[in-house]
């Protein structure tokens, strides 16, 4: 998180809106020797942000030290992108770099197996509602033997979000003219949906996150 207090003025809700929508994040764990230990991981946020639903596989390292609830935290990236001084239309600025992020911290517990079914029926749900109006995919849709051989290689865990802390560095520490032509330049030389995303939300950037 970047320590400047102007990039984390976002609406708390705002924050917890973002992360359940995006649905994906870096998980870090410390193990016993004080090693980090990531996975990248799907996850359903709850819409008050207070948990989290995910499974991993059952050999990933973080499941094998999970046994006991383990302190993790879950970093959720948004759009990024590099920004050229010259874009400021201001003398003596720096290279920098802009992006949305937010934190997930808490306790992982693992759950118990007869809730991994429910939890798959409701990931696949909710992601498989992005792509309508295509059928939505559904876990009945395959062989018995093999959802029972697939669901045995992963875990259910739930996540206790103790904290959510967004960092939306979108050019607030810059001047409105400054911050609007670098979004105008943002979204002339990006390349696809992502800086065309980032432009919008720095022009809606005003330093209230």
């Amino acid at each position: 998180m970047h320590p400047n207090p102007i990039f984390h003025t976002a609406d708390p809700q705002a924050n917890i809106d973002f992360a359940r929508e995006r649905g994906f994040g870096v998980m870090a764990v410390a193990d016993d020797n004080g090693t980090p230990l990531l996975s990248h991981v799907p996850f359903l946020l709850a819409k008050d942000g207070t948990s989290a639903d995910l499974h991993l596989v059952r050999s990933n390292p973080i499941t094998r030290i999970t046994k006991v609830p383990r302190s993790v935290r879950i970093a959720v990236s948004g759009p990024d992108g590099y920004v050229s001084p010259d874009w400021y239309g201001l003398e003596d600025q720096v290279p920098t770099w802009n992006y949305v992020a937010v934190h997930l911290t808490g306790t992982l517990e693992m759950r118990p197996r007869d809730e991994l079914r429910d939890l798959l029926d409701r990931e696949s749900a909710f992601f498989e509602r992005r792509l309508l109006p295509k059928t939505p995919w559904r876990a009945d849709k395959m062989d018995g033997e093999t959802l029972d051989r697939m669901m045995r290689m992963i875990v259910p865990f739930r996540m206790r979000v103790d904290a959510v802390d967004g960092t939306w560095k979108l050019n607030q520490n810059k001047p409105d003219s400054a911050r609007l032509d670098a979004a105008q330049q943002m979204e002339a030389f990006g390349i696809g949906a992502e800086t065309t995303l980032l432009a919008a939300l720095m022009r809606g950037a005003d330093g209230q996150g």
